[in-house]
């Protein structure tokens, strides 16, 4: 995850800035909004030398994007039942009704998601750190060890005989890939609608957001997993196996905190997916009101479904789908690029 976000940083300066470049404004919520599917669009229309309605690769990503984003959803209801079951023994069905209808309270109304991701976000964050950085205090003289079966669990002799690493470095990316969205075309659909005067201030801070992301707080969750002893967290995964580090450093307290934490995450990172997708209904079906509100069903529907499935089939489903926006928007940021570097090398 790490090599990810340092490769990553770059791709999303690249992406955040042509969504900068690219940007339209928004008739249905105000402002603006964009993407890749937009900067896709006007890339095809200079190629071709005259005007288009829509273009196939724009479509196929907003598409691609819109199912993966019903593939989170479900990934993002999976952690949090599977929390609450540790923490208060609440059965899933019990969760997941209860997570549907706060986040539909939020989703379905017309202008409060950024308002929300504005206060949960930040405070949970802090919080998060502040946590960790006291665990890694209080088990300070472990740390050496942590570093040491990082890099051995990675990059030994034996997996790389045995094709470990090529496992390691391909898992440590899909998991990079949904912790800081680098190169998918995600955060380009936000970095679209911000007000900012220069585009590549705001690539800029997509970059440092990355790091951000993967470095610090992916970092924080495997530092309270990896100094805890294998005895304790061996054979487990997912929030099991956060739930029981934590538990582990903080006794009860530190099931419920993951258990509370999680929620807040997941609740705003459904509600950031669907400021994602926006502008890609949007490019699709246009700016109506019914467009827009039939995806939010739909996504609050696979929500639901995402709370009662399988821990394994929820992750495939949500890798499949961020693989396709990212082969997609790859592939155009290549001969696109240019427009990001220029103005790079003008500010300097």
């Amino acid at each position: 995850m790490w090599v990810s976000a340092f490769l990553g940083a770059s791709t999303a300066y690249a992406e955040g800035t042509l969504a900068q470049l690219h940007k339209k404004k928004d008739p249905f919520y105000g402002g603006y909004h964009g993407g890749p599917a937009y900067y896709i669009h006007d890339y095809v229309e200079k190629k071709r030398k005259k005007k288009i309605k829509k273009s196939f690769i724009a479509i196929l990503f907003a598409m691609f994007g819109l199912i993966c984003w019903c593939g989170i959803s479900q990934v993002i209801s999976n952690s949090v039942t599977s929390a609450f079951k540790n923490a208060f023994s609440i059965p899933p069905i019990y969760t997941t009704v209860i997570l549907v209808i706060i986040s539909s309270l939020i989703v379905l109304r017309k202008d409060a998601t950024v308002k929300v991701l504005d206060v949960i976000v930040p405070i949970m964050a802090v919080i998060y750190f502040v946590v960790t950085i006291f665990i890694i205090i209080k088990n300070i003289n472990l740390m050496p060890g942590v570093f040491e079966r990082i890099f051995e669990e990675a990059f030994g002799i034996k997996q790389v005989a045995g094709g470990g690493f090529g496992a390691v470095l391909m898992n440590g990316i899909k998991r990079g890939l949904f912790s800081n969205e680098a190169g998918s075309g995600s955060a380009p659909c936000a970095a679209a609608a911000a007000d900012g005067k220069r585009p590549e201030t705001v690539g800029m801070v997509q970059s440092l957001g990355v790091l951000i992301d993967t470095i610090v707080i992916c970092t924080c969750t495997a530092m309270i997993m990896l100094l805890a002893p294998e005895s304790v967290t061996k054979g487990k995964q997912g929030m099991d196996l956060l739930q029981s580090a934590m538990n582990y450093h903080l006794g009860s307290f530190g099931t419920i905190f993951v258990a509370v934490i999680l929620f807040l995450f997941s609740f705003s990172t459904f509600i950031g997916i669907l400021f994602y997708a926006r502008s890609n209904v949007a490019y699709l079906c246009g700016n109506n009101w019914w467009s827009q509100t039939l995806y939010k069903i739909i996504a609050l529907i696979m929500l639901f479904i995402g709370g009662l499935q399988a821990y394994t089939i929820v992750w495939d489903l949500g890798d499949v789908g961020i693989g396709l926006m990212t082969i997609i928007n790859l592939i155009i940021l290549i001969p696109m690029s240019k427009e990001a570097i220029s103005l790079l090398d003008k500010k300097e």
